[in-house]
């Protein structure tokens, strides 16, 4: 089934200027580009999108994500695909870099170690997607309106066998 999904490219991947690298990954695996821009994440978007986080991790780690999502720029993509949710789950890795496999995003390309602020080794995982169709569907909504998606065939589209 073709779905739409949030991948969000951190600071940290800003900085070290591994866009390209990581972009790559997913067109490589079939994805399609279907929105993408480049922006400061203001206090506001910042706490919608991880509106869910502060009770699971605590106020004072959940300051530290907004901070740090704030840090830099920030690159939100749509992405499309057969199973694009999976498909990019599985491409990052896990959630923490530690425990993420060589030959995935946070494998390759996440430094060992922490931030520097104990416990929030989960935010300086260099992107984030979404879990699922349904969170999927809603970040989307807080970084895309629906006229900033552009529609195209890849050639792999354009013909059928």
């Amino acid at each position: 089934m073709i779905e739409k999904t949030l991948v969000l490219l951190k600071p940290d991947a800003v900085k070290r200027g591994l866009l390209g690298r990581i972009l790559a990954r997913f067109e490589d695996a079939g994805l399609k580009v279907v929105g993408l821009r480049m922006t400061m994440v203001d206090d506001a978007l910042a706490r919608r999108h991880y509106a869910d986080l502060e009770s699971r991790i605590g106020a004072d780690a959940f300051a530290s994500v907004i901070q740090f999502m704030q840090s830099g720029p920030v690159v939100a993509m749509a992405l499309e695909g057969d199973g694009a949710v999976a498909v990019v789950r599985k491409l990052i890795g896990s959630t923490f870099p530690s425990d993420a496999a060589p030959g995935t995003v946070r494998g390759d390309f996440c430094h060992a170690g922490r931030r520097g602020d104990g416990d929030a080794r989960a935010v300086a995982n260099l992107v984030h997607a979404s879990g699922s169709p349904d969170e999927a569907a809603t970040e989307l909504s807080l970084w895309f309106t629906p006229d900033q998606y552009l529609a195209y065939a890849l050639p792999s589209e354009q013909f059928t066998l």
